[in-house]
């Protein structure tokens, strides 16, 4: 059998580590990760929020490195839990359990606010002036070759 999940998208809060009674680091987040479609009323896409747990050298990581609004690509597994809310209900929840997690931009995306966007492929990232003999050295050839 295979539960394996991947998910990418945008911390909601800033994670905090925690630690069990033996000493054990874990740390809880959700991640925002935004639907690949459309919805046909409003012509946005929908988000959906996915709650997070890490443990040990994991949940230090992202404790360290991650941020509320920083881009995360987490890999595990989907656990459900069922619980006894304050009331006596039974409730039921969905999380995943991760295994790993990556950075899903780089750190300059995240310090300019999300807003910074690479230069288009084939477009240049500063002005350019080519020089007038089209960006070719000219060779002068001697009748030997370099090999």
């Amino acid at each position: 059998m295979l539960n394996r999940i991947v998910i990418m998208g945008r911390l909601t809060r800033d994670p905090e580590l925690r630690r069990t009674q033996n000493g054990t680091a874990v740390t809880s987040f959700s991640v925002a990760v935004d639907r690949d479609f459309k919805s046909r009323e409003s012509g946005e896409k929908a988000t959906d929020f996915i709650d997070v747990v890490a443990w040990r050298q994991t949940a230090e990581f992202v404790c360290q490195y991650f941020t509320k609004g920083r881009m995360a690509v987490v890999e595990g597994r989907l656990q459900i839990r069922d619980w006894k809310d304050k009331d006596g209900n039974n409730r039921r929840s969905a999380e995943v359990v991760a295994d790993n997690i990556y950075f899903g931009d780089s750190k300059r995306d995240s310090q300019s606010g999300g807003d910074y966007a690479p230069p288009a492929y084939g477009s240049p990232a500063e002005s350019y002036t080519a020089p007038a003999s089209g960006g070719f050295a000219e060779i002068e050839e001697d009748g030997e070759l370099p090999f």
